[in-house]
């Protein structure tokens, strides 16, 4: 009889060990200064901060055009615009240029059917300024990019950014869309009236969403 209770209490031991260390795996120590309100706060300000992470990981707007050759040229080329985070940036890739500067403009429509672009329009000039360097204090047009070079082999590139342009937002004055980007045969003097004197139009393609 007395056997019999001691195997029973050891067995009732080794199922109260037992059922402790299954529990202890499935339950968070929360530490002793901490209260479960804590702790719950706690994970919101992780959540927060999780959904902020992705929202700054969306992609950007991005819009690539085609530029095509004009008046007689062979020049070509791809352009891409991205808006990250309230900035505008472009990267043209140009080819078949004559070697030496050359200007480059954002005109206020986005028609480049005729053969030497004037379909295009003058300079995209929202703001009604004199035509000048990017920057001036004088003034500038919202178009006025400015001059670049292309090497022996007619290869140019092209990179700017600015706050001053946006991709399909409501202010006219900063909407790229419905513009065109054009090269120039001349570069850019920053002075002459109302174009810089750059020369004919030898690549144009339209800024279209």
């Amino acid at each position: 009889m007395i056997m019999k209770k001691i195997s029973f209490l050891i067995s009732a031991i080794l199922i109260l060990t037992i059922s402790c260390k299954e529990a202890n795996k499935n339950t968070e120590t929360i530490p002793a200064d901490e209260t479960f309100d804590e702790v719950t706060q706690e994970q919101e300000e992780v959540t927060e901060e999780k959904l902020e992470q992705a929202e700054g990981e969306e992609e950007y707007p991005e819009l690539r055009i085609t530029l095509e050759p004009k008046s007689g040229s062979s020049a070509k080329g791809d352009v891409i615009f991205t808006d990250n985070n309230g900035t505008v940036e472009m990267t043209a890739t140009l080819m078949g240029l004559s070697e030496g500067e050359h200007a480059i403009h954002l005109h206020e429509k986005a028609d480049c059917t005729a053969d030497d672009a004037t379909s295009a329009g003058g300079h995209w000039n929202p703001t009604f300024e004199p035509h000048g360097k990017w920057g001036a204090t004088e003034g500038y047009h919202k178009g006025d990019i400015g001059n670049f070079t292309a090497d022996a082999e007619g290869n140019g590139t092209v990179r700017f950014s600015t706050d001053e342009w946006c991709i399909g937002c409501d202010d006219e004055k900063k909407n790229i869309i419905g513009k065109s980007v054009v090269v120039h045969e001349g570069s850019d003097d920053f002075t002459s009236q109302p174009s810089g004197d750059a020369g004919a139009r030898v690549s144009c393609g339209g800024v279209i969403q």
